[in-house]
């Protein structure tokens, strides 16, 4: 949740398109006039009102920062095509009690991108999809949410509120800068205070400009989450996120990171120290989520700490937990950091030792230093936490790991751990794992590839116009 400032230029084809747009005119599900241009589909601005069900013989493009309001259903049906616009900075907003039914299949997924041509498309060329709901959260009620998105947290209670559904659903080009402000941008998919009856599984973010996830407090759950070439963090936790995550694989490009130190992880309660939390929405809930059989896959040779080659920071830490988190990762593989465990500050390192805060059955590999001390904390007591015998955490080499020949491919990746591969087994659930599924390996794949069929990992060079 940093700032980015990314830069491009938009496409006179596209720009020809929205003009011709307002030429023709039609109606939607809700009596809101659109425009249907031949090649682009249906233009979707302001607020939507009412019920809307899109059709996948339509290329739709979002102008500006589109709300669905409290009340109505957007209704996605599967192999949907929907652009953001560069030129306004297009951003699809789900607010309090609207709802987004996006319930693709791996045959036909539902596609957010770009308005870019094919080659031309970049890091935040449009803002990305906002789910907001009304879970319980640990900030004020008034606060503003990032990016100069309307509205405030609010103090919603209703741990299991339903924003929708999101399954096999690619998110590609998003997470723009909108000013130079600190916290002034979108992620590839954010959510604030959603709740538990929302549906997010099959989900794939790329070349997002900023976090490819981030989680605002809420109690949603997600499963089979990819993150792709991401320019900042791929798994952001703040404000008293307390749901569970299990299988999610993110593949990294080394030569691109963010000005704030890219992560694998990164986890706040709040800003500043996360303290204090004294009550609901003062501090409480804390930062306690819950991820399992996740794979981190960033550097297959040394890891650098200089700013990327094409990128406007570097990278950091394979976790990066900080503020009061109390975020537990389980079952997980990280590979190809400058460092493995930041634990930051006296409050996140008391949470680690009450068992809060707990790492098992996490492998960190090819870590050029595996623990870095921050805020009052020692690399001894970070080391003696991680390498507790009863947690199973291990330091490996690259090497050891078994892993597939394809695995780091940027275009044609193959996540499928080899034959003997210690990933295979060695899982460990405990108490805080009630509700996933108990598997033996550990990281985001067994022998089977959940990713396949309806991921795009080379998106720069699909032609969405067919």
């Amino acid at each position: 949740m940093k700032n980015l400032k990314l830069a491009g230029r938009y496409s006179a084809l596209f720009a020809l398109i929205s003009v011709l747009a307002f030429g023709c005119g039609s109606k939607d599900d809700d009596n809101t006039p659109v425009d249907k241009p031949k090649v682009g589909g249906a233009i979707l601005t302001g607020d939507i009102k009412g019920n809307r069900t899109l059709t996948a013989d339509s290329i739709y493009l979002i102008k500006g920062f589109t709300y669905v309001t409290n009340g109505a259903t957007l209704t996605v049906p599967p192999g949907t095509i929907i652009k953001g616009e560069k030129a306004t900075k297009g951003a699809l907003i789900i607010e309090q009690g609207g709802k987004i039914i996006a319930d693709g299949t791996a045959q036909k997924p539902i596609v957010f991108t770009s308005d870019q041509p094919a080659g031309a498309r970049n890091y935040g060329d449009w803002g990305g999809l906002v789910l907001v709901g009304r879970a319980p959260h640990n900030r004020p009620g008034g606060t503003s949410f990032e990016g100069g998105i309307r509205g405030t947290f609010g103090t919603f209670s209703d741990a299991n509120d339903n924003s929708g559904v999101l399954r096999y659903v690619r998110i590609e080009f998003p997470g723009i800068a909108l000013t130079t402000a600190t916290n002034s941008e979108i992620n590839g998919l954010t959510m604030y205070g959603v709740g538990a009856g929302t549906v997010i599984d099959y989900v794939q973010v790329s070349f997002s400009g900023d976090d490819s996830y981030e989680w605002f407090g809420g109690t949603v759950n997600a499963k089979r989450l990819v993150a792709l070439r991401g320019f900042d963090d791929d798994f952001d936790t703040d404000n008293g996120f307390t749901g569970k995550v299990q299988y999610a694989v993110s593949l990294r490009d080394p030569e691109v990171a963010d000005q704030s130190g890219s992560n694998g992880f990164e986890s706040d309660n709040f800003g500043g120290t996360g303290t204090p939390a004294n009550g609901n929405n003062d501090g409480l809930p804390l930062t306690e989520p819950v991820f399992s059989n996740v794979s981190i896959f960033a550097f297959s040779g040394t890891p650098s700490n200089a700013v990327t080659v094409r990128g406007s920071g570097p990278y950091q830490s394979a976790m990066h937990l900080r503020r009061n988190t109390a975020i537990s990762i389980l079952n997980t593989v990280i590979v190809g950091y400058p460092e493995g465990l930041r634990l930051d500050g006296t409050a996140t390192l008391a949470n680690a030792t009450a068992g809060r805060l707990d790492l098992r059955g996490v492998i960190l590999a090819n870590m050029t230093l595996n623990y870095r001390e921050a805020g009052g904390t020692t690399p001894a007591a970070i080391q003696a936490f991680f390498e507790d015998a009863t947690k199973g955490n291990q330091n490996l080499q690259l090497s050891a790991l078994g892993l597939n020949a394809a695995n780091f491919n940027l275009t044609a990746p193959n996540f499928l751990p080899a034959t003997g591969s210690p990933l295979l087994s060695g899982a460990k659930f405990d108490a805080k794992a009630a509700g996933l599924e108990t598997v033996a390996y550990r990281g985001a794949f067994g022998t089977s590839d959940w990713t396949a069929g309806w991921t795009n990992f080379n998106p720069q060079t699909t032609d969405y116009n067919k």
